[in-house]
């Protein structure tokens, strides 16, 4: 039976959003399953020789890293490890966090989507797998509405250097046709978009819309203009890698499944706070039930915002929107409480009584109906209470 307290490697960087959740998932189950002994190395390929960094980890009973050089000589330690893969679709031998990618450019477009845009384009990384399953994603639910896209694809010798990028952008940016939506692989690059918006004196969102990934608040709020971005489940990754580094480290038969991170739902900040589609008066209907999904609505209360017969506008609403008055409502409905769920400090009462459902139980059939999940079953599995 084990006795000392297990010495964990975190070889993982935290300036990024995404790094900082996987970190404080991992904290959150040493927590309340540990405790363990953490030595945080960081972005180790920079700091440390390989010499120094093997002689360091001969101690260690466990490694979560990031996919790094140094990784097969890591792995030949022969001590458990679990891998946050990068630049590789998948790290044979050992357990990989990985993240759906294809789901999380799925859902970007349904935002974008939503906002009535009928022009589209993305702008990632092209040498990076994820960047381009993202895209593949995106563009797929693109294609299912019968919509079309433009893809960003620089040379690498142009994305050397951000000063040189920058006009090659603002030029492919000014020739989009407007109003556009712009799905970003990444906050990073969202910011990078936005700024070269601003230099070529595009509105945003009002020419262009910006939606990047992983809710990066350092990031988002300190761009030229709030960013929208695809918030992951990065935290909920973070505990379960744990978990499975727990099983290993006790001796557990060695497996190789992979951790996966979903996407939980899309933060709407300025960048994206806009209903573009050319109905004046579906517009409006939309605008209406997106300012009122905190509340119960009736068809009809749609129907008199947008200021014609509830007929009339269900029948412009489907061919302009492909959905349904009614479907739209519950549809934002279901946003906001999947918003409200992140939020471990509120009960499910809470955001009942928020809502303006009777009780835990109606809000519980409610969302089941939409997700097939209970609000309680979808907080547990894509966040940490």
């Amino acid at each position: 039976m084990r006795t000392a307290l297990p010495t964990v490697f975190l070889l993982i960087d935290s300036a990024r959003a995404y790094e900082r959740a996987l970190l404080k998932g991992i904290a959150r189950y040493s927590q309340v399953r540990g405790p363990w002994v953490f030595s945080h190395k960081g972005p180790f390929w920079e700091r440390h020789s390989r010499k120094d960094l093997l002689e360091r980890m001969k101690s260690a009973d466990g490694i979560i890293m990031r996919e790094g050089p140094f990784m097969k000589e890591i792995f030949g330690l022969r001590i458990p490890a679990i891998v946050s893969n990068y630049a590789t679709e998948r790290i044979a031998g050992v357990p990989n966090i990985i993240s759906d990618h294809f789901a999380v450019g799925r859902m970007a477009a349904e935002h974008l989507l939503e906002r009535g845009f009928r022009h589209f384009a993305f702008c990632g990384y092209p040498e990076l797998f994820w960047s381009n399953q993202r895209c593949e994603g995106f563009t797929q639910r693109i294609a299912e509405a019968g919509l079309e896209w433009t893809d960003y694809r620089p040379t690498q010798t142009i994305r050397q250097h951000w000063k040189h990028e920058l006009p090659f952008m603002m030029a492919w940016l000014e020739k989009l046709p407007k109003p556009v939506g712009l799905f970003s692989c990444v906050d990073e690059r969202s910011q990078q978009v936005a700024e070269a918006c601003k230099k070529s004196v595009l509105r945003i969102p009002d020419e262009v819309a910006i939606l990047g990934v992983d809710n990066d608040e350092m990031i988002c709020m300190l761009s030229s203009i709030p960013l929208s971005s695809v918030a992951i489940t990065a935290e909920r990754g973070g505990y379960e890698a744990a978990a499975v580094l727990d099983r290993l480290m006790r001796g557990k038969k060695r497996g190789t499944a992979a951790i996966e991170i979903s996407p939980s739902h899309v933060v709407t900040r300025t960048s994206t706070d806009i209903v573009t589609v050319a109905d004046g008066h579906v517009a409006r209907a939309l605008t209406f039930i997106r300012d009122n999904s905190k509340r119960e609505l009736q068809v009809g209360d749609v129907a008199q915002a947008a200021g014609l017969s509830r007929r009339v506008l269900e029948k412009r609403f489907r061919k302009t929107v492909n959905r349904s008055i009614y479907g739209q409502i519950r549809q934002e409905r279901v946003g906001r409480i999947i918003q409200l769920l992140a939020d471990p400090a509120l009960r499910i009462a809470d955001i009942a009584d928020s809502l303006g459902f009777p009780d835990a139980a109606h809000i519980a059939r409610y969302f089941r109906s939409q997700t097939g999940l209970s609000p309680a079953a979808y907080r547990q599995r894509n966040y940490l209470s």
